[in-house]
């Protein structure tokens, strides 16, 4: 019989910024078995999540780095020993099996169950029935220095009992927070505010609902018509599209709007690229799959990098106004927010309208006052007239 070989499991290159991880969880426990490219690990990045697969078919063998550990690209954090999986599928001949450990010393059937309950190293425990076997209040004597032991560790540690948890910051939440203070810090930010009357887009998408879906396989929503309508302002006020190097303005002829996703690790902001090169269904389409793949944790570095311009919706979760804050280096980030209805005055007369607050912050570095409040003009007459996002006037 050939000897059994191992491979190991490497942390994967991440992108150039990256070299560094957390392991978030094993997916599978030593001695497993697994099979050639099952997920074994995930990572967790100041980016993105991933998920490590098995480098053979065979048994995880090894968990070099647990749960929590950081570790540097490159490094190997576990090994899966090849073919043993498939030995148990081999006849073999009938043989006594080895004695396991904890069986080495004499126990009765009560003692074996219960240090198999709690996990307990019979070695570990001095016997002090007859010729030295270990009894069931030996090990229940165990356990209950245990229990003490834990309380004083816990009242230690936490005086009020359950009133609060300490948990440690996942590398994604670290950097976010890192990268909010660097904003501001570092960019002069403002926030112009204006409103826009929804009524037309929504009576639109009302009417092109079905005939869209049917034809391009995807629903007719909200973030199409703001990506369009910024991409239309943009253009004409470019220093919002552009950023600050050093004591230059870089101002880009492309527009990769970032597109901001909650997800349960955090914010993270997908970037629709050439987004002026798209059609509204493409738009809605891109959209879709990089929520998707935000909310699974399958976004990739290159669907991470080089937005220029960011467009977030607070009003998913019910914000009626707030100030969003800049995803550096760009200079410019629209806050959407709830649609409400509210009374407007209409041509001299007081009507219902749904409603929405619109934010544009901005780096005052780089953008003027007027400049800021055109471009979000611009925004909304293009959303209250959206034949001029059709028109391209």
């Amino acid at each position: 019989m050939s000897a059994q070989s191992s491979k190991d499991i490497v942390v994967p290159p991440m992108g150039e910024s990256i070299t560094e991880a957390t392991v978030a969880r094993w997916l599978k426990q030593k001695g497993e078995s697994v099979k050639l490219d099952e997920p074994l690990v995930e990572l967790e990045t100041d980016k993105v999540t991933l998920e490590v697969s098995s480098p053979a078919t065979g048994v995880l063998s090894e968990q070099l780095a647990p749960q929590g550990a950081s570790v540097n690209v490159g490094a190997i954090i576990g090994r899966v020993t090849e073919g043993v999986a498939l030995a148990v599928s081999v006849p073999t001949p009938a043989s006594k099996p080895a004695p396991q450990h904890e069986e080495e010393i004499p126990l009765s059937p009560s003692v074996r169950k219960l240090v198999a309950e709690n996990q307990i190293d019979p070695r570990r425990i001095e016997g002090k029935g007859k010729e030295g076997r270990l009894t069931k209040g030996d090990v229940l004597t165990l356990l209950d220095k245990g229990k003490v032991e834990e309380e004083i560790v816990e009242k230690s540690v936490k005086p009020n009992d359950n009133r609060i948890e300490r948990v440690r910051m996942s590398r994604l939440r670290q950097r976010i927070a890192e990268r909010l203070k660097e904003a501001q810090n570092t960019a002069a930010i403002l926030t112009t505010f204006n409103e826009v009357d929804m009524t037309n887009v929504m009576n639109l998408r009302v009417g092109l609902k079905e005939s869209f879906e049917k034809k391009h396989g995807v629903k007719l929503g909200f973030m199409s018509f703001f990506v369009k309508a910024c991409l239309v302002a943009l253009k004409e006020i470019p220093a919002v599209n552009a950023e600050i190097e050093g004591d230059e303005i870089i101002y880009k002829n492309y527009y990769d709007i970032g597109i901001a996703v909650g997800t349960p690790q955090g914010l993270v902001v997908p970037v629709v690229r050439d987004a002026n090169k798209k059609s509204f269904a493409q738009i809605e389409k891109d959209i879709a799959d990089l929520g998707q793949k935000a909310r699974d944790g399958k976004l990739s570095m290159q669907e991470l990098q080089g937005g220029t311009f960011t467009i977030t919706n607070g009003g998913v979760y019910g914000s009626l106004m707030a100030t969003p804050i800049l995803n550096p280096p760009q200079s410019g980030i629209l806050g959407m927010h709830k649609i409400q209805e509210r009374p407007v005055a209409i041509d001299g007369k007081i009507e219902i309208r749904p409603m929405m607050y619109l934010a544009l912050s901005y780096d005052h570095r780089i953008i003027d006052g007027k400049e800021a409040v055109t471009f979000l003009v611009r925004v909304k007459e293009c959303l209250e007239n959206p034949e001029r996002i059709l028109l391209d006037v």
